[in-house]
């Protein structure tokens, strides 16, 4: 790769970073347009792909397992150097992909036609794609459909940039939230007050959602956004950060204050029923706690000592609070057995 393309896909990266949207968990409002593209090329596969530094990732798929491939076998990094679609009728007849892993192994693809997902800058972040494992070609009618749908691909990710509430807990979105998190940080560094930060994860959430289903995730998470926010104070900061991760900002808040009111949420949480067609559900969280230390610049380094918080308290139990200083507080581990 030469300096220019160097510096072109440098580009092309920093504007994927910008939309804050790889990692995070599925949307209806992209599921939507994967659905419609599948029917509207009547293939058993659509996706809508960013292509990262080193793999593809889904952030919609429809008749694939895999959240993602690795870059270097992917179609659709190819199809995010050009400007228009790239439509492959036969991979076994292409020279760049009959060799390809997805061709010879599964999901055995043989056609496949990539749209650009393309910022108001002009950077493509990713492709919407049809993969089919028999030949096909596309009609005209059906290449522009497939246009008008990754445009509409990309009116949701602008609108995901404007949002600052997420939709399904009412949290603050991470965008939003980190935006905050560098105003108090910058605010507690200039009046050298203190600043503490909670990260806490549901319990075994994967187990929750393919035991009770999705819609039973959905309602544990804004249960446990309603009791954070019964004990929070006004001034207090919540954020979703992405699936089951929450991150909470307090201002003016020593450490032992922090660890006490993680504490508290991790009782409610544990405290609390949470009724269901099929029954009561019941969770727990895991807490880390962390306070701004003298060489924090950023607000990223303060969240990344609570986050290591977190996986120590999740690594020795989960359902209780560690905190950056190596303090542990155990949960009540009836409901762990």
């Amino acid at each position: 790769m030469d300096i220019a393309d160097t510096h072109a896909e440098a580009g092309r990266l920093d504007a994927l970073c910008r939309y804050d949207v790889l990692d995070t968990p599925p949307e209806e409002s992209f599921d939507r347009i994967t659905r419609l593209a599948r029917t509207a090329l009547q293939t058993p596969i659509a996706l809508v792909s960013l292509v990262d530094r080193d793999r593809q990732w889904f952030k919609s798929r429809q008749g694939l397992s895999v959240p993602e491939t690795p870059r270097d076998i992917s179609f659709c990094a190819h199809a995010v150097q050009r400007d228009e679609p790239l439509i492959v009728r036969d991979a076994l007849a292409d020279p760049r992909f009959r060799d390809n892993p997805l061709v010879l192994g599964a999901p055995g693809v043989r056609f496949y036609m990539g749209v650009p997902l393309r910022t108001h800058d002009g950077h493509n972040i990713g492709t919407l794609c049809a993969i089919d494992q028999r030949p096909r070609k596309p009609s005209p009618g059906q290449v522009m459909v497939m246009q008008d749908l990754a445009r509409l691909v990309m009116d949701e990710l602008e609108l995901r940039q404007l949002a600052t509430t997420d939709s399904l807990t009412g949290a603050e979105t991470r965008r939003s939230f980190m935006h905050h998190a560098q105003q108090a940080l910058a605010q507690a560094q200039r009046y050298r007050r203190e600043l503490s930060c909670i990260m806490l994860d549901v319990d075994h959430f994967k187990a929750v959602n393919d035991r009770h289903g999705h819609a039973t995730g959905d309602l544990v998470l804004r249960v446990i956004v309603s009791a954070c926010r019964s004990v929070l104070r006004s001034g207090d900061c919540l954020g979703r950060l992405g699936g089951e991760e929450f991150a909470i900002l307090l201002p003016e808040t020593p450490p032992e204050a922090a660890l006490a009111t993680a504490e508290r949420l991790r009782g409610l949480i544990e405290a609390t029923t949470i009724p269901t067609g099929p029954g009561p559900v019941m969770v727990t969280a895991s807490f880390g706690v962390a306070t701004m230390a003298p060489i924090d610049e950023t607000a990223d380094t303060l969240l990344a000592a609570a986050d290591a918080a977190l996986y120590e308290a999740k690594a020795t139990g989960r359902n209780r609070v560690a905190d950056a200083w190596g303090q542990q507080v155990p949960g009540n581990k009836r409901l762990q057995q």
